[in-house]
């Protein structure tokens, strides 16, 4: 133990350990609560439980909250100068304040040495900003549209390969009194990946991107992707109430089969897969597909709306800084070789398909990976605080027919020069 000295200073989140043999206390946040993503969390509990047994100097006090509260939660935090010594935070826009706020610490120094190679190439840039890296990559997702095979079966439809098929099973599930999609917009992200679906497929791969670089936001495509949005709503394609419902509530709907689809980014794949508190009855059911080609639109069926998930930071003023690094580095290595066989999950870093044995879907996910044309960041991911924040109301005011899909497009332009 006292090779472990790292000083007597006890002060903040964490507490360093002493010369009589005072323990280090890592204070950690995460977003995967016990009943909502139990593969994930049970992960999680396995390497905390691994590096305590490791380093019994170390103790890891983890906190644990629902995606939207997390996000508020490291927002206080943050304004008070008091973030846990490690947590999770996403790329681009939502990075960026607190790149610029000094709250994260530069962790090029694990990627170029004991991380080196061990990550999917593209993904460590999406946390990097002013040439450093700010957060461990742990995730990578795409958001296919995930369907109940037996419903579909139940009415002789098949996965579409274009949008007028697409239509055709909504029209279809519709006069047969089932739901066909389980959206809850309330958590407002959700309806943003059928608005960039849509916007993709009519404007190609690289609109979007172009888009929020430039902002500029009232191309054509832009504009029609808004009006298409709006008329699923009119087609009543969505849960009722969908406006006001969360995300957990729609996902209800779909795992208790009283929705037909759910486009959701591949971290459900574990209730699919691997979850055991999930029905294998259940599971045989799901299936996924790529969402639809629009006539004359330029956007290619392999085209993905996606990108990195969430990344470790650590704290830049964690009085146990150090020691949160070392615990940020073996958790990613510990998710990247444990997240495929025991969560069904495509971690950032790479995966030797040779060696595991993933579930089926999983294996169709990472082919569609390595065919994938391009993978579209979520606009509120790629978009700054404020401009996200809008973007997020807008959508759910486009949805709720409260905004015309000109003034959609119009407002949104104007918060992005706003904040340029």
């Amino acid at each position: 133990m006292a090779a472990c000295v790292q000083g007597s200073d006890s002060s903040g989140s964490g507490t360093t350990i002493t010369s009589s043999g005072k323990e280090i206390t890592i204070q950690m946040m995460h977003l995967w609560p016990d009943v909502e993503n139990s593969a994930q969390n049970k992960l999680v509990k396995e390497i905390i439980n691994a590096y305590e047994t490791e380093h019994p100097h170390v103790k890891i006090k983890a906190e644990v909250l629902e995606n939207e509260p997390y996000k508020n939660k490291l927002k206080v935090l943050s304004a008070s100068n008091s973030l846990p010594d490690v947590g999770f935070t996403w790329a681009a826009g939502f990075l960026e304040p607190y790149v610029k706020g000094e709250l994260f610490a530069p962790l090029d120094d694990l990627i170029q040495n004991e991380m080196n190679g061990r990550f999917v190439t593209g993904t460590t840039e999406a946390f990097a900003m002013n040439g450093q890296t700010y957060a461990l990559p742990v995730e990578l997702n795409i958001v296919p549209v995930f369907y109940n095979k037996e419903m579909f079966g139940q009415y002789g439809l098949e996965p579409p390969q274009t949008y007028d098929e697409f239509k055709h099973i909504i029209k279809t599930l519709n006069e047969n009194g089932v739901t066909p999609i389980a959206l809850g917009a309330k958590d407002a992200w959700t309806g943003s990946f059928w608005y960039m679906y849509l916007a993709d497929r009519l404007g190609g791969a690289e609109l979007m991107d172009q888009s929020v670089a430039n902002w500029h936001f009232t191309d054509p495509s832009l504009i029609e992707a808004a009006r298409m949005a709006q008329e699923l709503v009119d087609m009543n394609a969505f849960m009722k109430g969908f406006n006001g419902l969360s995300n957990e509530e729609a996902k209800s709907e779909f795992m208790n089969e009283r929705a037909a689809m759910y486009a959701m980014g591949t971290w459900e794949v574990p209730n699919y897969t691997t979850s055991p508190d999930v029905p294998q009855s259940f599971k045989d059911k799901i299936g996924f597909f790529k969402f639809p080609t629009i006539d004359g639109g330029k956007g290619e069926l392999n085209n993905w709306v996606g990108g990195v998930g969430v990344g470790m930071f650590v704290s830049e003023n964690s009085k146990v800084k150090e020691e949160a690094k070392k615990f940020a580095s073996y958790f990613v290595k510990m998710w990247g070789e444990k997240s495929v066989t025991e969560a069904g999950i495509i971690p950032a870093t790479k995966v030797d398909t040779g060696s595991v044995q993933p579930p089926p879907m999983f294996i169709d996910l990472l082919d569609e990976l390595n065919e994938a044309n391009k993978v579209t960041l979520y606009l509120d991911v790629q978009m700054k605080p404020v401009a996200s924040e809008e973007h997020q109301k807008l959508i759910q005011a486009l949805l709720g027919k409260e905004v015309t899909p000109e003034g959609f497009a119009q407002k949104q332009e104007d918060v992005l020069k706003a904040g340029k």
